[in-house]
Order: C-alpha cells, then sequence, then structure tokens
C-alpha cells in the first residue's frame, strides 16, 4: 500500500518553534520596555526637577555652565527616544529568539526523518516475515498444534506493521487517526502475549476487564497497554503478579495496571513519565537485565493525551506500584 510522503507544510513543532520564539521576542521586548521607562521616568523627574523655581533661581557657580530647556520638547525627546529603544530592542530580541530556536527544530527535524527512515525500512522485512508464516502454515497439517502458534505469530507481524504506519504517519505530521477499541480484548490480547514474556521470569499475569468500548484506535491502545505492562514485568519480583483490570468510571475507562515490586526509586512519581527521565534500576529477574531508556512510558502519556486521555501512577510504595490510564469511552458507552 502506497504511503503518502512528508509534504513541504509546516508541521506542528515547526509551528511551535515559530510562536515560541515569537513568545520570547515579546517577552524580552516588555522588559526593554520597562527598563527604558522606568530609566527615562528617573531621567525626566531629575530634570523637572531642576527646572524648579528654587533650582532654576540659583546663581551660577564659577565655572558652571547654565543650560535652558523647554520641557514640552524634553518630554517629546525622550519619548521618541524611548519608542526606538524598545522598537530597536524588539526586533533584536525576536532575531536572536528565531536563532536560539534553530538548533531544536533542526533536532527535530532530523528526529523525524530518522523515525521515517527506520519505520519505512521495517516493513519489507516485516512483510517477509508474514509471508514466511504463511508459507510455513500451509506446510503445517490442519490441526496441527503449530497453527495457533503459526496464526498468532501473523497477528504480532500486523501489529508491528500498523505500528510502523503510525510512526511513518506521526513522522508526515499527519493527523492522528481516529477509532475505537473493545477494552476487555485489548486486555485480555496484551495478557496474553505478555504473558509469555512474564512467565520467563516467574511472573504471573491475571486480568479482568468489562466489556466497554474506548475512543481510541485498537493499535493506539495495545500500545498503551504493552507499555505500562511492560514496565510493570520489569518492576516485579520473582513469584510476584501483575494486575490488569479495567472499568468504568463516569464518562472514562479506567485502566489499572499493578505491580508487586518495591515503589518507583531514584525519581519522583510525576517524573517517570518524561521523556528519558529515568528511575533507579528494579533488583527484579528482568529489571536487572534490561536497560531503560525513558521512553515506554513518555510515549504512554502522549498517546493518551493525543486521543483526550491521561494516564497517571495512582500510588507507589513498598507494596507495589499501580497506574492508571484514563480512555475516554467512545460514543454511546457513557449513557450505559
Amino acid at each position: 500500500m502506497a504511503r503518502s510522503q512528508p509534504s513541504s507544510r509546516e508541521l506542528p513543532d515547526e509551528a511551535a518553534y515559530r510562536r515560541s520564539a515569537a513568545r520570547i521576542g515579546w517577552q524580552v521586548m516588555a522588559v526593554c520596555a520597562a527598563l527604558f521607562v522606568v530609566g527615562g521616568a528617573v531621567i525626566l523627574a531629575f530634570v523637572f526637577w531642576q527646572t524648579t523655581p528654587g533650582e532654576a533661581n540659583k546663581a551660577p557657580q564659577p565655572g558652571e555652565i547654565e543650560v535652558r530647556l523647554d520641557p514640552g520638547e524634553l518630554m517629546l525627546a525622550a519619548t521618541l527616544l524611548v519608542l526606538g529603544a524598545v522598537l530597536c530592542a524588539g526586533l533584536a530580541a525576536r532575531v536572536i529568539a528565531r536563532r536560539a530556536v534553530q538548533p531544536l527544530d533542526a533536532a527535530f527535524r532530523l528526529q523525524r526523518r530518522f523515525i521515517a527512515d527506520v519505520s519505512h525500512e521495517l516493513r519489507t522485512p516485516l512483510a517477509v516475515i508474514d509471508a514466511r508464516a504463511q508459507q510455513l502454515a500451509a506446510l503445517t497439517p490442519a490441526g496441527d498444534s503449530r497453527q495457533t502458534v503459526l496464526t498468532e505469530l501473523r497477528q504480532d507481524a500486523r501489529i508491528m506493521t500498523e505500528v510502523i504506519e503510525e510512526m511513518l504517519d506521526t513522522a508526515s505530521g499527519a493527523a492522528q487517526a481516529r477509532g475505537s477499541a473493545a477494552l476487555d480484548e485489548a486486555v485480555a490480547a496484551v495478557a496474553r502475549d505478555l504473558g509469555d514474556v512474564a512467565r520467563q521470569f516467574d511472573v504471573n499475569i491475571t486480568h479482568r476487564s468489562d466489556r466497554l468500548t474506548v475512543a481510541l484506535p485498537a493499535t493506539v491502545l495495545r500500545r498503551c497497554l504493552v507499555a505500562v505492562v511492560d514496565n510493570a514485568i520489569d518492576h516485579s519480583p520473582a513469584g510476584g503478579t501483575v494486575s490488569i483490570t479495567g472499568e468504568k468510571r463516569g464518562a472514562e475507562a479506567v485502566v489499572r495496571v499493578r505491580d508487586e515490586g518495591s515503589g518507583i526509586q531514584g525519581i519522583t512519581p510525576a517524573r517517570v513519565f518524561d521523556r528519558f527521565a529515568q528511575g533507579a534500576a528494579p533488583d527484579t529477574p528482568r529489571g536487572s537485565a534490561r536497560r531503560s531508556r525513558g521512553i515506554g512510558l513518555a510515549l504512554v502519556r502522549e498517546l493518551c493525551a493525543a486521543h483526550g486521555g491521561r494516564v497517571r501512577v495512582a500510588r507507589s510504595g513498598p507494596e507495589g506500584t499501580e497506574f492508571e490510564l484514563l480512555l475516554p469511552l467512545a460514543s454511546g458507552e457513557e449513557a450505559k
């Protein structure tokens, strides 16, 4: 399927840079204006004080030169001087601000290009994997237990392809895709898929969810759930349990993911959603074998926010950590 290439139109982050540069310029201009006004007021106050009768009638001292100034002309000259200085400072501030954000703009352009290139290159290998899995399924006798594994393998390849398509859309500045998904089905699928990973580290996954439809595309919902559950597995000790529950709360669906680890350490709970923020590595079988990049939970927050939801740390302590995903319900679900 052909994909649209990045267009030449201004992307959201580019517009944000321009707005930021303009805002910085206006702020600097306001500061300069305040300084010039205060300085001009002090000078004018001194000059007018010198024109008071007591000062004006004082006899000149030997060697002094007496200068007569018209107050109206002095006021006009000071006003023009202040306005000119403010305009010059404002223009200079805008130029400096634009140049200051150019490295950030260039860095994000490079990041978008990298995401687009990597996503594009991954599409072909995934298509090959899917084709070979299909061939292997055709060679496997009907009723063979391996057919189930092959079906799941093809489904995983399809999910990865959808994630890559979304990454390409994001890199090209396309609008976020809209859609809805069954929460209970997504929770069950994630628990099943990551259950195989968790069992390797003696971690159990339990799940329970009401039958709800949320206003997120199925791929986006799965990405959010996978990232939070994967993080919970990292922080779960051997013999521990990761629980996933989904229920309705008002006009939202609330998904809770709880582990039995030692809690968030080395960083405040509010900062775990910051990109590249990393706390202390968990002393668990899986956590000690992996290196966190501080990206997964940041993506969850961005994906939730883009579709009207949010994610937060409900609690964290020696008994474990609980994350809450608060997701908007699809149209019609609120009344049920």
